[in-house]
């Protein structure tokens, strides 16, 4: 079967595959998937030191290391989600789905409720959607667009504390530690938050899996390859 490739407005009647997630956004989620994995499991560490190691101190460098590494994700992290940023206002419209919610438009919110209905199992029937349905648009916002903005803040704030006094990151973020209640409360909350979008994440994953599954277009192959397929030809 052929596919009409949507350049303009949709044409539910007659498109069979859109262009949704341009190859610089398809980058991003996964550099941004592999970077946040990498400082979930070094930060864990950190807050929750290894055992003493047998031998002399000065034979061992494990914690400075995974330290390292988690320094270098986060530079990574921080980067990648400003390249996307730029890329939200450059690219194409879906590019900028996860970083507002049009609250003020009366439709969006019957697409939300329908969409809670749809995954709450009481209507089989789904409406197509090309970008981001409104539920999913308002998760990505809440949980990994603030949680992005939240980590990086609040991480290179206390990333500041080991740089000293008017290092570039104390002078950029040093505000947060005080606002947050000082050190320890800005730790708890960096690993609170963490802790959050790790939640975020599974339930993702297990979102995009049942979508292709059950629903009308395409979720996991999508941001792999960037077409969302659909599956029928009904609006």
């Amino acid at each position: 079967m052929s596919s009409n490739v949507a350049s303009g407005p949709h044409d539910s009647a007659n498109q069979k595959a859109v262009y949704v997630f341009e190859a610089p956004v398809r980058l991003w989620h996964w550099l941004h998937t592999l970077s946040f994995l990498v400082l979930a499991v070094t930060g864990y560490l950190i807050a929750n030191p290894l055992p003493a190691l047998n031998g002399e101190a000065s034979d061992h460098f494990l914690m400075g290391n995974i330290r390292m590494i988690h320094f270098i994700a986060a530079y990574v992290f921080a980067i990648g989600f400003a390249v996307r940023i730029y890329w939200a206002l450059v690219g194409n419209r879906f590019a900028r789905e996860i970083f507002y919610l049009p609250f003020w438009r009366g439709a969006w919110w019957k697409g939300l409720f329908y969409e809670l209905r749809f995954y709450s199992f009481l209507t089989r029937k789904q409406h197509k959607t090309l970008g981001h349905n409104p539920l999913a648009q308002m998760a990505m916002f809440l949980f990994n667009t603030l949680g992005t903005v939240f980590m990086i803040v609040s991480g290179f704030a206390l990333y500041g504390e080991g740089l000293g006094t008017d290092s570039w990151a104390d002078r950029l973020f040093g505000w947060v530690i005080p606002l947050l209640g000082g050190s320890e409360a800005t730790h708890n909350w960096h690993n609170m938050i963490m802790w959050v979008m790790i939640m975020f994440v599974i339930i993702h994953i297990y979102m995009a899996v049942r979508a292709d599954i059950i629903s009308r277009e395409s979720s996991v192959s999508t941001i792999i390859g960037g077409w969302r397929m659909f599956k029928d030809d009904q609006p």
